[in-house]
């Protein structure tokens, strides 16, 4: 089977950096036997240099009609747009060549590159999001789609959209995922250098990600709760790690992740189940276990809610043959069942 076409379309006045992250993160991704699982290509409006927001030109080789032959199109920022931006409408150039897109090809933005979907009436309906910067003047240049500045990435099934630069990486890194597994993509994510996953409903814009000096950080009690994920754990316990007060480590903690400490340990957990479903046989009662869940009921419901697929459907779909991988760790003897909500 020949890989899944990616075609990124370069436009005047584009980021580099953000060019790159489709040819970085889809380019890493390969089948167990090493073989690529993407094509990346790129294509211009017309072949040839292709202005950059920085101090250089890219050549690019192929015109628009390459768009004829992509699986997925990615539309990285610029800050060039001209009318796009300014009034919501596509050049006649610009039209032509989305134009060309097949009906039921899947349609990704990263940053400003969803005022192009927009403009093109794919975002008609549909939620979206861009860097938190435009959120408001894209509401206003298109009513029509529902916008949430707050979240780092949508995905509308065929239609993705992220806000800017880390979270084109993150998008990207949850097509990997949505595609091929957690383990396909935590092996881009360590090839690469970046976290595995950051869920698209994080807080796009945190006012202090980094902590200032004179703050302690949460490290410490996100480092001690992934060694007991299948344990229960309580509020108390992770602020105790810290020797901070409840209210104080919550607080810092969203600070510095932009999620609970209850919704972030869910999606480890969750994460952890994906890994156990693609690469062992375990039976849903012991892969609950092994995650903190407790019960399968428990790990139906969390798992069907943060991919949309019950575990039996992920495990069918994802899991290499055979199984492979890590070997869980043994149950406690007292076989606990969790409440993976006891945390917020």
């Amino acid at each position: 089977m020949a890989p899944h076409r990616v075609v990124v379309l370069a436009l005047t006045g584009l980021l580099p950096f953000e060019l790159g992250i489709p040819h970085r993160i889809f380019g890493r991704a390969k089948d167990p036997a090493g073989a690529p699982l993407y094509e990346i290509l790129t294509c211009a409006l017309a072949p040839g240099p292709v202005r950059t927001d920085a101090d250089f030109a890219v050549h690019v080789e192929h015109g628009p009609e390459l768009l004829d032959t992509a699986d997925t199109v990615v539309v990285p920022a610029s800050y060039e747009l001209g009318p796009v931006y300014e009034e919501g409408r596509l050049t006649g150039e610009l039209a032509e060549a989305l134009a060309r897109i097949r009906p039921g090809t899947r349609l990704v933005s990263i940053c400003t590159g969803g005022y192009v979907l927009a403009a093109a009436g794919f975002l008609d309906g549909r939620p979206a999001t861009t860097h938190w910067a435009h959120a408001e003047h894209f509401q206003r240049l298109f009513p029509a789609v529902r916008v949430d500045a707050g979240v780092l990435y949508t995905d509308d099934g065929d239609v993705l959209t992220s806000a800017g630069v880390a979270a084109g990486i993150d998008l990207c890194l949850h097509i990997v995922r949505r595609d091929h597994g957690a383990a396909v993509a935590n092996d881009v994510a360590r090839r690469t250098v970046v976290p595995p996953h950051r869920d698209g409903g994080q807080a796009q814009f945190i006012d202090r990600p980094v902590p200032q000096e004179q703050l302690a950080s949460t490290a410490a009690a996100r480092a001690w709760v992934l060694d007991r994920l299948q344990e229960p754990v309580r509020l108390a316990d992770l602020a105790r790690q810290e020797a901070m007060s409840v209210r104080t480590f919550t607080r810092r903690f969203r600070e510095e992740s932009g999620v609970s400490p209850g919704e972030w340990i869910v999606g480890q957990r969750v994460e952890r189940a994906r890994r156990l479903l693609e690469r062992t046989d375990l039976p849903m009662e012991q892969v609950a276990r092994e995650t903190g869940f407790g019960t399968a009921q428990s790990l139906r419901k969390h798992v069907q809610a943060a991919l949309g697929v019950s575990p039996t459907a992920y495990r069918r779909t994802f899991r290499a043959a055979g199984g492979h991988g890590e070997s869980p760790s043994p149950p406690s003897p007292d076989g606990p069942s969790v409440d993976a909500g006891s945390v917020h």
